[in-house]
């Protein structure tokens, strides 16, 4: 029996880099839920740069003015493109967790609803965003986050995550988006 080989939207070889690093947790955080942890990725140095690379490849290094790290894990991915690129960053943030006057978006959660914010000084009007995270997965954050940018007055110029869960749907919620996953399961 053949697998098949890893599949994303930069290309086989940028998702068998990720799947590489990617190890699955059973029953985590609650049975029955398959986790799919990257903290591997992100410790090795050498796998998480060629990520960041590609990211930044895919993208060209002219077609964002910043990068929008989405908490906790896009804050890694974030960090690292940004000094990658030379541009700044910007995280999109639980709620209460900003010190200054912030836009908020809400979202349902499986079992209730969550908030995310960015101060409403985030950007300059018109600014090109890119935005990164971990996983998409139901859509909820990715949308909340589109959301918040353009709310903010952000331009968005991209969506990129490292894993999308298919399965999920995520991108269905995102459908006059574009998303940029780099493995999709």
């Amino acid at each position: 029996m053949t697998s098949t080989p890893p599949a994303g939207d930069l290309g086989a070889d940028v998702a068998t880099l990720v799947a590489s690093r990617t190890l699955d947790v059973p029953d985590f955080p609650k049975p029955g839920i398959l986790f799919k942890d990257l903290m591997p990725l992100f410790s090795d140095g050498l796998v998480f740069k060629e990520t960041i690379d590609a990211i930044a490849a895919h993208h060209g290094p002219d077609s964002f003015d910043v990068i929008v790290g989405v908490e906790a894990r896009g804050f890694v991915i974030a960090a690292a493109l940004a000094y990658a690129t030379g541009v700044g960053v910007v995280p999109i943030r639980k709620a209460g967790k900003l010190p200054r006057k912030v836009h908020s978006e809400s979202y349902a959660l499986e079992y209730g609803e969550a908030t995310l914010e960015v101060h409403e000084d985030a950007f300059v009007a018109g600014q090109r965003v890119l935005i990164v995270d971990d996983v998409l997965a139901t859509g909820g954050t990715a949308k909340a986050t589109l959301d918040l940018v353009e709310k903010a007055g952000g331009t968005v110029a991209g969506f990129t995550v490292l894993l999308e869960l298919s399965f999920l749907e995520g991108r269905r919620r995102l459908a006059d988006r574009t998303v940029d996953a780099l493995l999709t399961v």
